[in-house]
């Protein structure tokens, strides 16, 4: 049985959202996933009790602090170590859980990932995956979306690399096709690093390097599985996307395709180049995006993409 843990105390609505999301996710897990929730017993069971669910069906570990959205990372994390995130990691680093999932302080639970994990492949730093939908009908990942603001060029090689990896085990891709997110499709457009990114990518045999993309093409043209970028502008063009459904929404628009950018049918991003699977999601998920989450990381674990991406790396 597969053990996911949760930061119950991390988002905007927390813990209510966080719980409510749990209930949901043991309801559809037909009793083959164990929930550990980290963060103030008191609370969580005041939840489950006001929702008519027994909270003995979750593992809950009492946690009397919290890090907050407004505090510093790197100082919460070293100060604040009975906060439910750093709790949570130390249970994913002793093997304790197979999976952490969280919608609290991204800067924190980045220092985590770096501090209490370990990395793989020779992975320099880690990043933030998030999968994005084409009007052909196929998936595709985009990745980084904003761990890394400043990459260099052999970074977005790796990120390339990590891609290709999650795109064949978790989408079941045979030949994924990698590109460079660029303001043109020619070898010689954009910044030193995006040029120097290309002439890396173009002289590797690990993955199937197809060239630059225009943003313009990637939900228009089935033509990249795996689109890679720094965390600056990957983050930028993922809060287009999900204003873009909003926009929609306030406009009575209900389409099969513009529905698809709706976060909460994914829950949380995944966190690539650690050596456990950790999902990251939006500090204001409601309570089914939450569900997807844990879902998400179930799913993630039943993949074996951590096993993978040693395979792959050999």
């Amino acid at each position: 049985m597969l053990r996911i843990g949760l930061d119950a105390m991390g988002g905007d609505f927390a813990p209510v959202n966080e719980v409510k999301g749990a209930i949901e996710a043991f309801s559809q897990s037909n009793g083959d996933l164990q929930i550990v929730l980290f963060g103030d017993k008191k609370a969580i069971t005041g939840v489950c009790e006001s929702e008519g669910f027994d909270s003995g069906n979750f593992i809950i570990v009492d946690c009397s602090e919290r890090i907050l959205f407004k505090d510093s990372p790197a100082l919460s994390v070293a100060h604040k170590k009975d906060s439910s995130i750093v709790v949570g990691f130390e249970w994913l680093s002793e093997g304790k859980i197979d999976a952490f999932a969280g919608t609290g302080n991204t800067g924190a639970m980045m220092v985590c990932c770096c501090s209490k994990l370990k990395m793989i492949a020779n992975m320099v730093r880690p990043c933030i995956a998030v999968e994005m939908p084409n009007i052909s009908g196929k998936r595709s990942i985009l990745l980084d979306i904003g761990f890394n603001a400043d990459c260099r060029p052999d970074q977005l090689v790796q990120f390339g690399w990590i891609g290709h990896v999650y795109a064949k085990t978790v989408f079941g891709m045979a030949h994924p096709r990698v590109a460079l997110l660029n303001i043109g499709e020619e070898p010689n457009k954009g910044t030193l690093v995006a040029r120097e990114a290309y002439h890396l990518m173009s002289n590797l045999s690990d993955y199937h390097f197809i060239g630059n993309i225009e943003a313009g093409r990637f939900f228009t043209d089935d033509v990249a599985d795996v689109v890679v970028t720094d965390g600056y502008c990957g983050n930028i063009f993922l809060k287009q996307a999900e204003a873009y459904y909003d926009i929609a929404r306030k406009r009575g628009i209900n389409d099969d395709f513009v529905n698809r950018f709706n976060y909460e049918l994914y829950g949380g991003t995944p966190v690539l180049g650690v050596s456990s699977v950790v999902i990251i999601g939006h500090g204001r998920s409601s309570a089914h995006a939450v569900s997807r989450m844990i879902l998400n990381a179930e799913n993630v674990c039943k993949c074996k993409l951590i096993e993978n991406f040693t395979i792959f790396a050999k």
